[in-house]
């Protein structure tokens, strides 16, 4: 156990007034989630397409805008997450306020992208893009970043934190099977990409998306309130205690390349159906047993990482999906179904990560106090989130160039056989090497075993009942 620090850390007594924690919280926390991504996924899966087909940008070109904007809102993640730490707590909380206040311009933001205006130059479309996107991204920040936050607040329990994570990714899944499933159905007519039928898109899910946030804004109480004067600290005196935190960093490290492997392999997606398998429309299948194999883990994650625990049972599912997404790169000349078939079980693998990760990223941030001696959820939330931003800015330009590598020109009925390879390449060998140095990193560098966990848990438990 590591020694003691001097700075003083009270973490007072919830208000016995306040409704306990229950049903209401958690489905408030999985509204949140099902808000976020009905834009987060569709802007994932789609939005390449969209700029490739609709707006008649270079492959190259999408890449270098996602690059610089996610890069910028991996920036505007830590600054409002700063920003969120210094504010004081309102009568409705100190999370809640702000989901409130900025989904409206958000959601709006959202639809922006998604206008098309006829008959404008290609430097008309590219600024365009440009804008609207990093204006999604940063509104975005402001919404998810209180959102991601506010689990630590809404409760201190354990097993009540892992419920939230839980219900978090129930609540992304369930806007996953909207968006993966009903979307293609939305937006292509004919096999192709139609701008009025995106907009209709963006319409629709703009509404869905901004009633979840009024959901989760009702149904979640923060409980957790600081008493007494907080004591401003620097960004360097934080990122000091980042740097001790390994587990932190592998976690960073994890997510970064995990997220970058899964929106490059929904980019990519779209363009294996659409091109190799000249099917657009089992993009639905698709997002259905991604859905089902997600609510499958979703079911036994709970007892598997009580018996094993979250670092053993992500591991293991990351194994399996490495294996599976190799064998469907060897299988090259099978249809459409089949590659759905063989890929669920990829898919339930990969799902155990996405699950416990926030759980994943309550242990690091518990590990952090534990270490400093300072409760910053905003600020270290932000530094994961940063993280994801990170990996969201190299997939987009990682997909883009990628496309451009292999010859993908949106202008040809039919691509060539080179680019429909290696469109097939991208969408199973890379996405293979891609979990497997996820699960390296995990296996051999994470700290936190189910045992340290525990032992993490009950020692900042100590600490916190001293005083100290």
């Amino acid at each position: 156990m590591m020694a003691q620090t001097n700075r003083e850390l009270e973490i007072p007594d919830v208000d016995r007034k306040v409704q306990k924690f229950g049903v209401k919280d958690q489905l408030g926390y999985l509204f949140g989630d099902f808000g976020n991504d009905f834009f987060f996924i569709l802007v994932g899966s789609f939005l390449m397409v969209y700029y490739t087909d609709v707006f008649g940008l270079s492959p190259a070109m999408v890449g270098t805008v996602f690059l610089i904007a996610r890069l910028w809102d991996a920036v505007a993640d830590v600054t409002w997450g700063r920003f969120i730490d210094t504010r004081k707590p309102s009568k409705h909380g100190k999370f809640k306020p702000w989901i409130f206040r900025m989904s409206f311009p958000l959601v709006f933001s959202g639809v922006l992208m998604f206008i098309h205006i006829p008959g404008m130059s290609t430097g008309f479309y590219e600024a365009y893009a440009f804008v609207t996107y990093i204006l999604w991204g940063t509104l975005y920040s402001t919404v998810n970043i209180p959102y991601g936050s506010m689990a630590s607040v809404i409760t201190s329990d354990p097993v009540e934190r892992t419920s939230l994570s839980s219900f978090r990714t129930m609540g992304a899944t369930l806007a996953g099977l909207i968006v993966n499933v009903v979307g293609p159905l939305i937006i292509f007519v004919d096999n192709k990409a139609d701008p009025n039928r995106f907009f209709l898109a963006a319409i629709i899910f703009a509404i869905l998306s901004l009633s979840c946030y009024m959901a989760c804004y009702r149904l979640s109480t923060e409980r957790i309130t600081e008493t007494r004067e907080q004591k401003k600290t620097s960004l360097k005196v934080t990122l000091k205690g980042v740097a001790k935190n390994k587990p932190l960093l592998i976690i960073l490290s994890a997510s970064l390349v995990f997220i970058m492997s899964s929106m490059l392999k929904g980019a990519v997606d779209v363009y294996l159906f659409k091109n190799y398998f000249d099917n657009a429309k089992a993009l639905s299948i698709s997002g259905l047993i991604a859905t089902a194999a997600m609510f499958i883990a979703i079911l036994i994650a709970k007892p598997l990482v009580a018996r094993f625990g979250k670092k053993e049972v992500a591991a293991a599912g990351l194994l399996l999906s490495v294996i599976d997404y190799l064998l469907l790169y060897f299988l090259a000349d099978i249809s459409a179904i089949q590659f759905l078939a063989i890929s669920a079980v990829g898919m339930f693998g990969f799902s155990f990560f996405g699950i416990v990760v926030w759980a994943f990223v309550t242990d690091v941030i518990d590990y952090h106090e534990f270490i400093t001696g300072m409760k910053e959820d905003g600020t270290i939330y932000s530094i994961y989130s940063f993280a994801r931003k990170v990996g969201q800015a190299v997939a987009g330009g990682l997909g883009g160039t990628a496309l451009a590598a292999v010859g993908y020109n949106a202008s040809l009925d039919v691509q060539s056989e080179s680019t429909l390879q290696g469109i097939h390449t991208l969408a199973t060998l890379l996405t293979a090497g891609s979990l497997f140095l996820v699960f390296l990193l995990l296996v051999f560098l994470y700290p936190l075993s189910k045992k340290k966990t525990l032992q993490l848990a009950q020692d900042l438990t100590d600490r916190r009942n001293s005083g100290k």
